[in-house]
């Protein structure tokens, strides 16, 4: 009797690892800080269900134009994660995909002040998130990435709450525009009736380089660092700004410019070494 069950346990969890992970991409939760229904996708490893284990998690942010579906539509994350963990790249872990498209676009605050999407990442959707699903929510257990404006949205927010993350992967990230008066100058119209230096202060606080001076050494080394962005991709500049101002800090981080531009094929050939990359923080704990 015991080896029958020992055996319908291995063809149980044989066919778990056949099928790969689970992929739910219409869930969401009710946001009283933006007071609407955000929704959200999430992916499951293979041995989520016949499990009672916890497990690390990655935040997987979205560029401009797509949705929480980015992610399982386009960037096939549920067969690339499938792969990784299989083939030993990756460690088993959740990987949730928000949506910042829906109503207003983008991940942070508006300066307007109607619009407080950040406030909702950090302090209802995070808590939502590991409430629900099994997940160790410790820093040391918590990864963040995204591409172009998700990129953006993954770089600042690690910058800016560093105690969440261990490992940042933005993937050619949108980092804000390369001066100031190339910020307000392209939005104007939006600030005609805010006053000037209300802007310059969100801009600062928004946009990577400023960022990254008014950050302590403490806190920059506190999260292992990944970029990433194409030789051909329009946003390759102030990536290498980035990497530039991280080197002259002396902060370690990992610096890749592949052959590429700004499209889902370079995002999903650097989806793999992404999971490998925060996986290493994963297995030394």
């Amino acid at each position: 009797m015991k080896k029958l069950l020992v055996l319908a346990f291995v063809f149980v969890w044989g066919l778990s690892f056949a099928q790969g992970g689970k992929v739910m991409d219409q869930l969401f939760l009710k946001s009283k800080i933006l007071d609407s229904e955000r929704k959200y996708a999430i992916y499951l490893p293979s041995d989520y269900e016949y499990s009672e284990r916890e497990y690390p998690v990655l935040y997987l942010l979205h560029g401009a134009g797509d949705d929480h579906t980015g992610w399982v539509q386009f960037g096939e994350v549920k067969s690339i994660a499938d792969k990784a963990i299989i083939g030993g790249l990756s460690t088993a872990m959740i990987i949730v995909m928000p949506d910042a498209q829906t109503q207003k676009r983008g991940y942070f605050n508006s300066l307007e002040g109607d619009w407080d999407y950040e406030n909702y990442f950090f302090q209802e959707f995070i808590p939502f998130i590991e409430d629900t699903y099994r997940i160790k929510n410790e820093k040391k257990y918590r990864a963040i990435a995204g591409l172009s404006m998700g990129g953006g949205g993954s770089f600042i927010y690690a910058l800016r709450h560093p105690n969440y993350f261990s490992s940042a992967c933005p993937l050619s990230a949108s980092l804000g525009a390369l001066s100031f008066d190339d910020y307000y100058q392209k939005n104007i119209e939006r600030f005609k009736n805010i006053r000037k230096d209300k802007v310059f202060n969100y801009y600062s606080n928004h946009e990577a380089l400023s960022v990254i001076k008014n950050q302590t050494d403490e806190n920059l080394k506190s999260v292992r660092w990944y970029i990433d962005c194409g030789d051909d991709d329009y946003l390759y500049e102030k990536n290498s700004l980035a990497h530039i101002a991280l080197k002259k800090r002396g902060i370690p981080h990992e610096y890749r410019v592949r052959d590429g531009g700004h499209n889902w094929t370079y995002w999903r050939s650097a989806l793999p070494e992404v999971l490998g990359f925060v996986s290493e923080h994963f297995h030394q704990h």
